[in-house]
């Protein structure tokens, strides 16, 4: 597995390794059920054209009209894809846990560039504990309390092979930014200031943070200006009607740039500081890595 370049939650990782902690401890109950209303099959449409990317501000276009999903893939929609495609053998069962077959990629020999050859490639890693699905039975289930959250241990070929099952794409870079901040330059999906109502980051005091461990997961959508066992969030979606561009869990993208095997994702994730969610902030890491602060959404 490659380690990520960026990644914060790493240090989160190291720091429960030391004391011997799993990286997310099982809750001995289900977590809070809440239904947030937001419906995970939902697509938004996102208008080609300018808009203000990176740190800067600078122009960048994006060149065609696209669709992407309004939340990311939840573990409940991963589940079904995983049994649907296992039993139909577009994936297969290994030792380390579900794989599928990757085409490879181009290999420029550049400096620390790893090769990606063609071959079947780890999608989810299967009977993982950090896993929120599990197999029982040769069928994949999901830990009770968590259908709503978004999937996460899902490496970039697990998302892009998710895409593909059903006709869609990972979204590239610059699509997500702009679905993510719209045109304007704005930091964050709903403006240019965070709090803790807004997203789900680091010590953000939602619902699902548990003592002596780095947080979790909350529902997809969650942030939408319901109120939960008192917990008032603040209605958060990004310009164009996507919840969780910030915080949560870290986002794959699609794009597969020369002289490098890394991958990169956006958004920010639970485990990581209010700044890191910022629309802007790009992290990386070798298309085998999976993580519980990891997820995807679509495009189309």
């Amino acid at each position: 597995m490659t380690r990520p370049m960026l990644l914060l939650s790493l240090l989160f990782l190291i720091a429960l390794a030391a004391t011997g902690c799993s990286a997310q401890a099982s809750p001995a109950s289900p977590p809070p059920a809440f239904d947030t209303g937001v419906d995970p099959n939902a697509w938004a449409q996102v208008p080609a054209g300018e808009f203000l990317a990176g740190l800067h501000n600078e122009e960048a276009t994006v060149e065609a009209d696209f669709e992407i999903m309004v939340t990311d893939v939840t573990n409940a929609q991963f589940a079904q894809f995983l049994n649907d495609a296992l039993a139909d053998g577009s994936v297969q069962m290994a030792e380390e846990g579900v794989v599928g077959y990757y085409p490879g990629d181009p290999f420029d020999g550049y400096k620390h560039e790893e090769k990606i050859e063609a071959g079947d490639w780890l999608l989810f890693p299967a009977g993982n504990p950090d896993a929120r699905i599990q197999e029982e039975d040769g069928v994949f289930v999901v830990q009770p309390g968590y259908e709503n959250h978004p999937v996460t241990m899902v490496t970039w070929f697990g998302a892009r092979a998710y895409c593909m099952y059903y006709g869609w794409r990972l979204p590239l870079e610059k699509e997500w930014e702009k679905a993510a901040r719209g045109e304007d330059g704005r930091a964050f999906p709903w403006g240019d200031e965070i709090g803790e109502t807004n997203a789900n980051y680091y010590k953000s005091r939602d619902p699902f943070e548990r003592p002596n461990t780095p947080g979790d997961t909350t529902p997809v959508g969650f942030y939408n200006g319901k109120t939960y066992d008192g917990f008032q969030t603040m209605n958060s979606p990004s310009p164009y009607g996507l919840y969780d561009m910030a915080g949560n869990v870290w986002q794959w993208t699609g794009d597969d740039y020369p002289k490098t095997h890394y991958r990169y994702l956006r958004g920010g994730s639970f485990m990581d500081y209010a700044y890191n969610l910022r629309s802007w902030t790009r992290n990386s890491a070798g298309p085998d890595y999976f993580s519980i602060a990891v997820g995807f959404r679509c495009a189309r």
